[in-house]
């Protein structure tokens, strides 16, 4: 945190009526980047579909690749499995290594695998794989994907004086120069890792950028943020977005983001058969990666999170998603809030309309290719 105070002071505060013009509704046909781990699972392709089946409502300037990888979990998952054959307590999994991994582990027995026998892909793999994937989702949706999706980083960073110069960080750096045109809103769907690296780089681009993030708790929860794994998998980037003062819309996935569940009927009623993109949404539901890796079964009964949606709904119709502005907390090393009353501004969601916002994303698949 010590080497965080000593970076920060290469921000330029700013003004509490630029901050405040800056994080007020978006004008007509903002200008936008997504910053998105696509191939993750399923939900940044609902989000990018969204977007791009909307160009009367944006100007998507470009779609920069994230890493992501769960490989983090991968320790701790194989203790977790072998404390519970053991014969302890899922209570003490939970309290031991936090982040769901009870459940998993148990899931994982019950299905008579192996924990070291579950895939994870590294973090470079993961960037690739979502740069492939940005660019199927933009050819089942017909949009011409040629100089608008960018490769981005393929690790986290190790320090803050070594940001990670990639052709999404030096997109990020160019768009946010062209003051001419306006503030450019960077809807982030994954790791901070591209953005924080920009900001590194740049920090003069603060005063005509907009990060509008989804990740973890509110930030008035008590809870260790750990399980989010936007948030984990780069903490040090994950620490900046929130010291920095850059303006920043903060989406909290868990209570927040977590409201948006599409069911089995609704997927097969509304979204397959809605042109190829709606065709391939479908096969993600019904083919989802992390219902293997988590060991997930009987799919038709359960509901799934669509939960980056969430930063195109509130970039949409300020009717979809409900916020408040606060002061932006401060994200210690153990990854827990610290609310101070004096720091800097920020917008806050605290709830959304789910019915309201599918309903829209099913129009905007309608018009689909």
């Amino acid at each position: 945190m010590s080497q965080l105070i000593d970076v920060v002071k290469q921000f330029t505060q700013l003004d509490p009526a630029l901050m405040a013009k800056r994080l007020a509704r978006p004008g007509s046909n903002p200008r936008v980047i997504i910053d998105t781990d696509t191939a993750n699972e399923i939900d940044d392709q609902y989000a990018l579909a969204w977007a791009l089946l909307s160009p009367e409502r944006l100007i998507l300037e470009g779609v920069t690749a994230v890493p992501f990888s769960f490989a983090h979990h991968q320790d701790d998952l194989i203790k977790s499995v072998a404390i519970l054959r053991n014969g302890g307590p899922k209570d003490a999994v939970e309290e031991k290594f936090m982040g769901g991994l009870g459940g998993w582990a148990q899931r994982i027995i019950d299905a008579d695998r192996k924990a070291e026998d579950v895939l994870f892909v590294s973090a470079e793999e993961g960037a690739e794989l979502s740069f492939q994937e940005i660019v199927r989702v933009f050819e089942k949706c017909g949009v011409d994907a040629n100089r608008k999706v960018f490769r981005g980083a393929a690790g986290y960073l190790q320090n803050f004086d070594t940001p990670i110069e990639t052709d999404s960080s030096r997109f990020i750096i160019e768009q946010a120069r062209r003051r001419e045109d306006g503030p450019v809103y960077i809807l982030g769907m994954g790791a901070l890792t591209n953005i924080a690296s920009a900001l590194l780089v740049a920090p003069d681009i603060i005063d005509n950028i907009v990060v509008v993030w989804t990740a973890s708790f509110p930030s008035y929860a008590p809870f260790c943020n750990r399980p989010s794994l936007n948030l984990v998998q780069d903490p040090l980037a994950s620490q900046l977005l929130f010291e920095c003062g850059v303006p920043h819309v903060y989406l909290p996935g868990y209570h927040v983001g977590q409201q948006l569940r599409i069911s089995y009927p609704e997927m097969e009623q509304f979204v397959k058969g809605q042109g190829a993109i709606g065709d391939y949404l479908w096969h993600l539901y019904t083919h989802n990666p992390l219902h293997e890796m988590f060991a997930i079964v009987n799919q038709k009964t359960k509901s799934w999170v669509i939960w980056d949606i969430i930063n195109v709904a509130w970039l949409f119709d300020e009717g979809y998603v409900s916020t408040h502005m606060t002061t932006s907390p401060r994200l210690n090393d153990a990854l827990f809030w610290e609310t101070d009353e004096t720091r800097h501004g920020m917008l806050e969601a605290f709830d959304l309309d789910r019915d309201k916002i599918f309903e829209d994303f099913y129009r905007a698949l309608a018009k689909a290719p």
